[in-house]
């Protein structure tokens, strides 16, 4: 019962650290009980089969900490309206069982190398995997450490040097220096040691803090000019409205949410992610012709010197076998097509400007490793409320120039925002405000689109750009350089938000260096796994 009271314990600070209904400062030790269980039972238990129970227990307590901070993934549907509980069951299962396969490495390894050894082991290896769980096709990076202060921008104002990966490596520091200080209490009772060690520690945790206060207090760069910008909030129901009306009257009211609320010059119209058509999507192939795009350089031709970027649903297609995309499927006999979750700025008289969503939800939007997964599941996952298919996607990310002012917009898509290093190769192409497109209204009122909106406080930091965030149903925002949110929306109101953006072009340490942390630990992981196999080599051979 002990150590599953300490498993418990962990699981229990871990979910109420999190964002954006809980005390961030409990992560500083929510590990610590984990890893005392672990090591109570590795070195102080009779158990036979130790790591099997320190399975099972980092099991019970990361699928805890993923069902409260996760689990209003259940207010997603399915297709029929019906609550789809695998949209809950499948991420958090899977995602505990990650975490806690992570926790058995550093279980075996502590043991085979000693307690020093396996704790730098565990820093490497959580570093490494949130670093791969941002990168593969499963991708799920919600529960990255360093995202627990996104709602106290404040404190971590110098996530612009080294972003919200240096401060995951910055928790687990600190809960790894916590577990070695009661692990020497136990061992010693020398009360000047644990004074001692108690100060470093909160010296750990409060030195960032100070100098993120001082910079967050010094913050003087100046803008390079000021773009003003109308935020559209149509409030379209993703699951009904949207495919029941007809993709005209859906443009319609998005223009007529405009046209009511412009008043003086509007640089910038934004729309959320998809917001036009209703159902199916628009041929990219034709986007000049396209009766709604035009629709809307009418609506331009009005305001004269302004510009529209929307999110739309478009695609390709395809004719003959030469040269197809690997996401472009079979619609008839010698006909493929390949789909897009895409943005567009469209200004009258130009072509229209395209992105392609580049990281997209798991089960949703891509297929993982269809090649592998499609033999194996058949239609398993569409009947579970997924995707047979997957949306095409590109490279390279890209920044709208704007031909009226200095305006150049990273045209981010919902998801995107969740990724740091990701975000800054729209800054590299230039860009010099951030906006997000996204429609967070499948969730319901729920943690899930409050959670999103407080991620995208990360971005503006790292970056140091502004953001424009335009979200079908809410919460639509205007947040700043720093990381405060200036305005934003109610959640199901249809409405507008004018924002005066400020542009900004240098670019931060975190923007030309990325995840820099992450790469020195999975350097320092291979290095502890090759000094591993050394150490075993001349076991063997001793013998």
């Amino acid at each position: 019962m002990k150590y599953v009271l300490l498993t418990l314990i962990s699981a229990m600070l871990l979910s109420i650290s999190w964002p954006t209904y809980g005390v961030p400062f409990f992560i500083f030790f929510a590990l610590v009980p984990l890893l005392m269980m672990e090591h109570g039972i590795s070195k102080f238990s009779s158990y036979k089969r130790k790591g099997w129970i320190v399975f099972g227990l980092s099991y019970l307590c990361f699928i805890i900490w993923n069902i409260v901070t996760t689990g209003w993934l259940y207010g997603s549907k399915n297709p029929d309206g019906s609550h789809s509980l695998m949209a809950v069951v499948f991420p958090v299962l899977v995602n505990s069982l990650l975490y806690s396969l992570i926790f058995q490495c550093y279980h075996w390894y502590k043991n085979a190398q000693g307690t020093y050894w396996g704790l730098a082991f565990f820093v490497a290896i959580w570093m490494s995997f949130e670093k791969f769980h941002m990168a593969w096709e499963l991708t799920w990076p919600w529960l990255n450490l360093g995202n627990v202060f996104s709602e106290y921008p404040r404190l971590i104002q110098w996530y612009d040097t080294l972003g919200a990966t240096g401060g995951s490596f910055w928790i687990l520091v600190i809960n790894v220096f916590l577990f070695y200080t009661v692990r020497t209490w136990e061992a010693g009772r020398k009360r000047k040691d644990l004074i001692k060690n108690i100060s470093i520690a909160a010296l750990l945790i409060i030195l960032p803090m100070i100098i993120s206060l001082i910079k967050y207090s010094s913050f003087d760069e100046k803008p390079t000019g000021q773009v003003n910008v109308l935020l559209l909030q149509p409030e379209l129901d993703p699951y009904n409205e949207k495919y029941l009306k007809d993709s005209l009257t859906i443009e319609n009211d998005l223009l007529s949410l405009a046209e009511k609320n412009s008043t003086g010059k509007i640089d910038y119209y934004i729309a959320p992610e998809t917001a036009i058509p209703g159902r199916g999507s628009i041929s990219e192939t034709a986007f000049e012709k396209s009766f709604l795009l035009n629709n809307i350089k009418d609506f331009l031709s009005k305001h004269p010197g302004s510009v529209f970027a929307t999110g739309i649903s478009s695609h390709r297609y395809y004719f003959g076998q030469q040269d197809l995309p690997k996401e472009a499927y079979q619609i008839n006999s010698g006909v493929w097509v390949e789909s897009y979750n895409s943005a567009v700025q469209i200004i009258p008289g130009q072509k229209v400007e395209v992105y392609h969503k580049g990281k997209l939800v798991p089960g949703v939007e891509i297929f993982p490793y269809m090649n592998v997964l499609k033999p194996v599941l058949g239609d398993a996952m569409l009947n579970l409320g997924g995707t047979v298919a997957s949306l095409g996607i590109d490279k390279e990310r890209v920044a709208f120039a704007n031909p009226y002012n200095k305006g150049k917009m990273a045209p981010i898509i919902c998801y995107e925002s969740i990724y740091g290093e990701f975000v800054t190769d729209y800054v590299k192409k230039g860009a010099n405000f951030l906006a997000i497109m996204t429609n967070d209204s499948w969730w319901g009122v729920t943690e899930g689109h409050k959670q999103l909106l407080s991620y995208a406080r990360l971005r503006a930091i790292e970056t140091r750009r502004e953001i424009a965030r335009s979200a079908n149903s809410g919460i639509s925002a205007h947040i700043d350089a720093k990381g405060d949110v200036i305005a934003d929306t109610f959640y199901g109101d249809q409405t507008t938000l004018f924002a005066k953006v400020n542009l900004y072009d240098k670019q931060t340490f975190y923007t030309r260096a990325g995840d820099l942390l992450s790469r020195i630990s999975i350097f320092a992981l291979g290095f502890l796994l090759f000094y591993f196999l050394i150490k075993w080599f001349q076991r063997k051979t001793a013998k």
